[in-house]
């Protein structure tokens, strides 16, 4: 595992590094969680979503407060608002991000890397699903009789690279989490309306300050792998929604 800085530019909030060389740091461990009926999974997407859009039509959530944290924020997979930020004797942080429909948008989001590891809780509602990429095999959890469903996880080259990726899509309606360690690419991209991730940083004033940044900017603790976006089509896109 990476313990010094991952960073070039501590502050840097588009910092790009070269995907052919860059060597994980761990890897993804993968768990079905629950499948859902339609109605109560749209429910859930659609509650949560909402929270994150209130979030960017608050004043007070799009203002710094006393610590300088920003509430509402936006990344290239959807608008992110915090719900927990890190406070003294707990380091984390909770997110909760509304996914955008890349098949409305025209593009992917990138692979990218955080400073410091991430939980996150990848919820579709009907019509939708995610699709999830790594570039190192998933450790992937079954427990026979329990775990709800598998997952078809595919192999393939990545445009434009030497790399492969491996990947998989979150069912409608269902639940997966997935445990990302510092330093390890992943890549998440929604086909659909109704898609969500309720997310925890468990380090996330740890990485502020070993990455030596000027503040708590979640865009500043990711590294992104590529310096254009990839098409929808380079990310599974055509295909199943």
């Amino acid at each position: 595992m990476a313990s010094g800085a991952l960073k070039i530019n501590p502050d840097d909030e588009n910092e790009v590094h070269d995907v052919d060389r860059f060597e994980d740091a761990g890897t993804c461990i993968v768990t079905p969680v629950a499948s859902l009926p339609a109605v109560a999974a749209n429910a859930l997407v659609h509650a949560m979503a909402k929270v994150v859009r209130d979030g960017h039509a608050a004043q007070a959530a799009l203002t710094p407060d006393d610590d300088g944290v920003v509430r509402a924020q936006h990344f290239e997979e959807g608008l992110v608002y915090m719900l927990a930020k890190p406070a003294d004797g707990y380091a984390a942080s909770r997110y909760c991000m509304d996914l955008f429909n890349v098949g409305e948008r025209g593009s992917c989001s990138r692979m990218h890397y955080h400073t410091g590891a991430r939980m996150v809780r990848l919820i579709t509602g009907e019509d939708t699903t995610i699709r999830v990429s790594t570039l190192s095999p998933f450790h992937y959890t079954y427990v026979e009789g329990v775990t709800p469903f598998k997952l078809d996880v595919e192999r393939e080259p990545m445009p434009g690279s030497t790399r492969e990726c491996h990947s998989f899509r979150v069912p409608e309606s269902s639940i997966v989490d997935m445990q990302i360690p510092r330093g390890t690419a992943h890549q998440f991209n929604a086909f659909g309306e109704n898609a969500v991730i309720d997310t925890i940083h468990p380090e996330e004033t740890i990485e502020a300050f070993r990455e030596k940044m000027s503040g708590l900017r979640m865009m500043a603790q990711t590294v992104f792998l590529s310096d254009s976006f990839p098409s929808v089509e380079d990310c599974g896109g055509e295909a199943r929604r």
